[in-house]
């Protein structure tokens, strides 16, 4: 019995003694870790150059990756979630759009108001009726028309623009 509860004990003391978290991620770690890298900037042309339309799909942008644009200084963002990270800047200013596709931010210019083009891939953001509930957000669509591809990918998400 006795050697039972020394075993009992000894056990705990063990586990007791691993409440650190040395893995990479990790608060005590983080210092440790590279920052993230921007995804490399592309035109349209070479982003599309050799990739099946079927596996393309809007990537969300990291803070690196808005910051290499310039970040969101007088520009409009459109995220799917109302408090995701964007998959598109546009407008403002430099009358320009940026996507992240296929790992790659590609900047398209602005052809009308909300169309945005180059290189057979378009992008037009529509505006919806309605305000979301949260955060007065406006509803919108991003449709993204890529060449070859026999339809275009609608996404509904959320639009927010800095002045």
């Amino acid at each position: 019995m006795n050697l039972a509860v020394l075993i009992g004990l000894g056990a705990i003391l063990a586990l007791a003694a691993c409440n650190k978290n040395t893995a990479a991620g990790n608060d005590q770690e983080a210092g440790l870790e590279e920052p993230a890298k921007p995804a490399p900037r592309v035109p349209a042309a070479s982003a599309l150059a050799n990739v099946d339309p079927a596996v393309l799909y809007p990537g969300t942008m990291t803070p690196a990756d808005i910051k290499s644009l310039g970040g969101r200084e007088t520009r409009c963002l459109f995220s799917m979630t109302e408090v995701g990270f964007p998959s598109l800047l546009f407008s403002g200013s430099r009358r320009d759009a940026t996507i992240k596709l296929n790992g790659k931010l590609i900047t398209l210019p602005e052809s009308s108001d909300g169309n945005y083009g180059q290189a057979g891939l378009q992008i037009r953001i529509y505006p919806v009726d309605r305000q979301s509930r949260r955060g007065g957000l406006r509803e919108s669509e991003m449709v993204v028309y890529l060449p070859g591809a026999p339809d275009e990918l609608g996404f509904r998400g959320f639009q927010r623009c800095n002045s």
